[in-house]
């Protein structure tokens, strides 16, 4: 294996003390969050009394200060223990990250400490029934009143950390006659007149995920409450655009890290299980096609940590992003597939970690933008774009 060199011994010495707040805080109790279809809300306190929420956040805002490679690791951790249901990554890694870059100074005091400290819980509001991973389509309005306030009208689905979120970052046509240049981010609170939260919705996979509806029906949110200030009226599709390319690298890196899990998980079940007699893994066809995904998955890793290194020096652009996050999550839903094959029937028991990866697997190539909508991307950066 090629030795990889991301990492420091302070990115190692982070991955080992969150690997162990994993085992004592989320690996005991995952499996009932499955069934219940959340995480408890004391573990978002729990992570950040310890430190393991928007560590990338300035000192200054309750965070650690840390480069992107922390959360790097936390999400490779969650991804490799099969804790799908945690939010983390999307709190601390999409939501904060506007307001730090977008917030005006008040926004940032008044939100990002409440991050940190798991106070607050943080989602971000895009998809809606009508427009997924055409942002451009979206029809939730936010009309500026007399008063300087937005009307919030529209419904937003398929929310992560929807249900618990205290704090929603809602992407609305604030002038729908502009298009995609008339594009706003709002920050709506728990609790706002007009806000609701529908039912949590029930998924093939992520089942501790609490993915949900939110509505607005002319939901007041004070002027003060648009991401930026007023100079921020109507830049919100530059805004998402920035932030797309990391936030599709963070969906690149669990899928690998998701990808080598499954391929330990089988070798170990292969040397164990016995068929006429020999161990599973005795049999060539067993052998090459361990071989074969080890070989992509190395490729796959090799890819992605250049891309983290880039991310660093502020250097990913969004074609490439788009080629990690498809090329990634494909190979991950292809080595699940051949993963839950080589363990038989087992491969389809939910108490085996593999079937349970195979169902998370699939909304990888769904979400942060479907794969062919990556793929129009990239052509459109090769010069082959529809006129």
């Amino acid at each position: 294996m090629i030795e990889r060199t991301l990492y420091s011994p302070d990115h190692e010495a982070f991955r080992d003390s969150f690997r162990r707040f994993m085992e004592r805080e989320i690996a005991p109790h995952h499996e009932a969050w499955e069934e219940q279809g959340y995480v408890d809300r004391e573990l978002w306190r729990k992570a950040g009394a310890n430190g393991f929420l928007c560590m990338t956040m300035p000192e200054q805002y309750g965070g650690a200060g840390g480069d992107k490679l922390y959360s790097v690791a936390q999400m490779e951790e969650l991804a490799r223990g099969g804790f799908s249901g945690v939010g983390f990554g999307l709190h601390s890694e999409i939501v904060a990250p506007y307001i730090l870059h977008y917030g005006t100074e008040e926004q940032k005091q008044r939100y990002l400490p409440k991050l940190a400290s798991g106070e607050m819980v943080g989602a971000i509001a895009m998809s809606e029934p009508a427009a997924g991973s055409d942002l451009q389509g979206i029809r939730s309005t936010a009309i500026r009143q007399a008063d300087g306030s937005y009307l919030l009208n529209g419904s937003k689905t398929f929310i992560t950390n929807g249900w618990h979120a205290d704090l929603v970052i809602v992407v609305a046509k604030t002038n729908p006659a502009a298009g995609a240049k008339g594009t706003s981010l709002l920050l709506v609170e728990r609790g706002m007149q007009g806000f609701a939260t529908g039912k949590r919705l029930k998924k093939l996979g992520l089942k501790a995920q609490d993915t949900s509806e939110l509505f607005f029906d002319n939901c007041v949110v004070p002027g003060d409450n648009l991401l930026g200030g007023p100079g921020f009226e109507n830049r919100g599709f530059v805004c998402l655009m920035e932030q797309l390319p990391w936030e599709r690298l963070q969906i690149a890196v669990s899928a690998v890290a998701a990808a080598q899990a499954a391929i330990d998980w089988t070798v170990e079940y292969v040397k164990e299980r016995k068929v006429f007699g020999q161990p599973v893994a005795a049999y060539q066809n067993t052998r090459y096609k361990l071989a074969e995904m080890q070989t992509e998955v190395q490729v796959a890793r090799v890819f992605v940590d250049k891309c983290c290194e880039l991310v660093g020096q502020g250097k990913l652009d969004t074609a490439t992003a788009s080629m990690a996050k498809y090329w990634t999550s494909d190979l991950q839903c292809k080595v699940m597939d051949e993963c839950v094959q080589l363990h038989g029937g087992y491969g389809y028991m939910w108490e085996y970690p593999i079937t349970r990866a195979y169902a998370d697997a699939r909304v990888q190539r769904i979400y942060g933008g479907t794969n062919e909508i990556m793929k129009e991307v990239i052509t459109r950066a090769m010069g082959l774009g529809a006129k």
